[in-house]
This record gives structure tokens, C-alpha cells and sequence, in this order.
């Protein structure tokens, strides 16, 4: 596999023997960091397609990283650990990290670890695109639905002839039903064109 890997560890034993496991399952670009810097920047600056986090003892500011990266250069990020503590594993999943695993990973295991953290990377990513993508339907649904209610109080409209309004006036200006609805509710009603 062709993937630019982000390996990060305080520890450089531990990360040398992780980065071999690595290179040995046939992973050739692996940029090694230390601990502690912006997480955040790291991962700006230097793109990576994947994250692994080597730590024995994950801690709180480590999933805070996490939940930073997450939001500002979402990556798919593999944790590797010592310590097997099912409320910080959950902890972690919850933060963005893709795959939770126990120090000591074989050449054999580090492959599909890489490509399931991956693929639910995608998968989540596609789910949260959908999520939005519903979102904002709804949201303009509302509007319309609120624009229509203001035009039949307002200019006794029945329902058909307000969004008939609605739509020609859209269709008219050139612009997206939801954007005249939102214009006609943000002036409370003061066009006076009626069907």
C-alpha cells in the first residue's frame, strides 16, 4: 500500500519497533513526530493519509488532540496502547479515533488494522455527508413550510396558491425556493405581489 503514515510516540524505542512492524507489513512512507506538539498543524503541514498514535498510557489531552483533529483535518487515526480500558477505548472511538489497539502489533495484524481504520474513516465521513446533505434538506423543508403558513395568514392564501407564490417567485428571480422563503419570513411579508 502506498499510504503516507504519521506515526507519533514520546517514546522513540517504541516508535522504532512500531515504524519496523510497519515497514515490515510493506508501508515505506512513515513520517515519525514526537508527542506533544499541535496535533492539528502536524497533520496540515505534513498531510498524512493515515494517523497512528503510539502511547502506553493514553490520556485525556490525547483525545482532546484527537477531537481537534477530527474537526479541523479529519484522517482516518489508528491508536495503539498498552493499557486495554474499555471506557477510554469508547472514549477514544467517540473522539474520531478509527481503530483502538494493544501495543504489540504483528507485521500479519498491521495491514487490516490500516485498511479497516480506513475504510470506517470513509464510511463515516460518507454518513456525516448524507447527515448534512438531510440536514439542510429539512431545514429548507421548514422554511418553505413556515414561508407558506405566513402567506396564508398574512395574504389568506390557501396552502397550493401559497407555495404557487412560492415557486414562481423563484422560478421569476432565478433563485432556490428556500432562499425566497427565507427572505420573504426575514421581511415578515412586505412583498405584496400576490398569485
Amino acid at each position: 500500500m502506498s499510504l503516507k503514515i504519521l506515526l507519533i510516540d514520546s517514546d522513540p524505542e517504541r516508535a522504532q519497533t512500531l515504524a519496523d512492524t510497519l515497514a515490515g507489513a510493506g508501508f515505506s512512507d512513515i513520517l515519525r513526530v514526537t508527542a506533544g506538539g499541535d496535533l492539528v498543524e502536524t497533520v496540515q503541514r505534513l498531510l498524512p493519509d493515515l494517523v497512528i498514535i503510539d502511547m502506553a498510557l493514553p490520556d485525556r489531552d490525547a483525545l482532546e488532540d484527537i477531537r481537534a483533529l477530527t474537526t479541523r483535518a479529519p484522517r482516518p487515526i489508528v491508536m495503539v496502547a498498552d493499557e486495554d480500558d474499555p471506557a477510554f477505548v469508547a472514549a477514544a472511538i467517540a473522539a474520531g479515533v478509527c481503530s483502538y489497539n494493544l501495543s504489540g502489533v504483528s507485521h500479519r495484524d498491521i495491514q487490516p488494522i490500516v485498511a479497516s481504520a480506513i475504510a470506517l474513516f470513509r464510511r463515516y465521513n460518507h454518513v456525516e455527508t448524507e447527515l448534512a446533505v438531510a440536514n439542510a434538506l429539512l431545514d429548507e423543508r421548514r422554511l418553505i413550510e413556515r414561508a407558506k403558513a405566513l402567506l396564508m395568514r398574512e395574504r389568506k392564501m390557501t396552502e397550493p396558491a401559497a407555495y404557487k407564490w412560492l415557486r414562481r417567485t423563484a422560478m421569476d428571480e432565478n433563485r432556490k425556493l428556500a432562499q425566497v422563503a427565507a427572505e420573504l419570513l426575514k421581511g415578515e411579508g412586505t412583498d405584496e405581489r400576490q398569485d
